[in-house]
């Protein structure tokens, strides 16, 4: 009888102690907004949720929601700055993020290997700058996608020189430095530009609202702009990078244990998008041709390159646009002059990788 009173508590005990492993679910469930269509993007952040569930040993669950689910991009800022979406991915637009320019400064990044190391955590330039922006409107930056250079496209000619910009009506962003810069390098052809959002865009071209616009390989694809564009130039503006975001006050309450293994998730999140687009451009080079046959894709030497490079007169838009907000965060340091350095060291350190 004694025995049997053993292996009855002994069995008991036992049940508890499934129960409670498999009562033990995650401590945190969070929703990850993409406002976009992206599959190629998509494989990465999803790789950035199983890696942060892998890192945390089960106690951080994010559920994954693309194609625009949880609202448009500024509903899905809106939602990570009040707590109602935990993270999600998002361009720094001026109007939105005060700093946001200094993510995409044009004729700044304009490789892979450049954006490896310039938006790399802890130690990328842009990445710590970055974060400051982001921590200003009360979000907590964790990695970012990059997705290539942006080119133009246009249903009137192809673009060689900035003279071939005449006349055209080009659709623009709230990203300020882009649009100053387009509005350089166009000066004195008749072009004019009009703000459409990017969502938006397709059907602006479609319907003949606008000419062009600033697009980029996955974009004439993914976002099916090369049925609605005749001609594209590529490598005329900036690098694309969105970033994936936390709420701030969220990311504060985290154990460092917790901030360590999603940083971790992070950067190897971003390292996987950046070799996963780099190896994705020929693809879709390959798909325009295949597919789209009457679409001009049009490369530029070096030196006609650098006659764009000239026009857009950077320093100026520099000086404008990057000096007041960094000064207000850096006063007296000449941050600016820092970072166009700091850029310049990585363009040359990404040089000497590929000799």
């Amino acid at each position: 009888m004694h025995n049997l009173f053993k292996r009855v508590i002994l069995a008991l005990l036992v049940i508890c102690v499934v129960a409670g492993v498999a009562s033990a679910g995650p401590k945190y469930k969070w929703s990850f907004a993409q406002p976009w269509t992206r599959p190629v993007a998509d494989k990465g952040y999803q790789l950035f949720c199983e890696k942060v569930k892998e890192y945390t040993n089960g106690d951080i669950e994010i559920t994954f929601h693309s194609n625009g689910l949880l609202g448009t991009h500024d509903e899905s800022l809106h939602g990570v700055r009040d707590g109602s979406i935990e993270i999600a991915t998002l361009s720094p637009y001026v109007n939105l993020v005060p700093g946001g320019m200094m993510n995409w400064m044009p004729w700044t990044v304009s490789t892979f290997d450049e954006a490896r190391i310039a938006y790399a955590y802890p130690d990328g330039i842009l990445f710590k700058v970055m974060q400051v922006a982001w921590n200003e409107v009360g979000v907590q930056m964790l990695f970012s996608c990059g997705q290539g250079a942006y080119g133009l496209g246009n249903n009137q000619r192809p673009l060689k020189h900035p003279d071939d910009l005449k006349n055209l009506k080009m659709r623009v962003s709230s990203s300020l430095a882009s649009v100053r810069c387009l509005g350089n390098m166009g000066s004195g052809t008749g072009m004019t530009m009009e703000t459409i959002p990017w969502a938006e865009v397709y059907n602006a071209l479609a319907r003949g609202v606008v000419d062009g616009c600033w697009s980029m390989w996955p974009s004439l694809v993914e976002e099916r702009h090369a049925e609605v564009l005749k001609h594209y130039t590529h490598g005329l503006l900036n690098w694309d990078a969105n970033n994936v975001v936390i709420n701030k006050e969220l990311w504060d309450s985290l154990d460092p244990k917790y901030q360590e293994a999603i940083y971790k998730a992070g950067a190897e999140a971003e390292q996987y998008l950046n070799d996963l687009y780099e190896a994705e451009e020929q693809n879709y080079i390959n798909k325009l041709k295949a597919d789209y046959p009457n679409l001009t894709i049009t490369t530029l030497t070096e030196e006609e390159r650098a006659v764009w490079r000239e026009k857009a007169n950077m320093a100026a838009i520099w000086e404008e646009l990057c000096d007041p907000w960094l000064d207000k965060h850096w006063p007296g340091q000449k941050m600016g002059e820092k970072i166009r350095a700091e850029l310049d060291a990585v363009r040359v350190q990404a040089a000497a990788k590929k000799k």
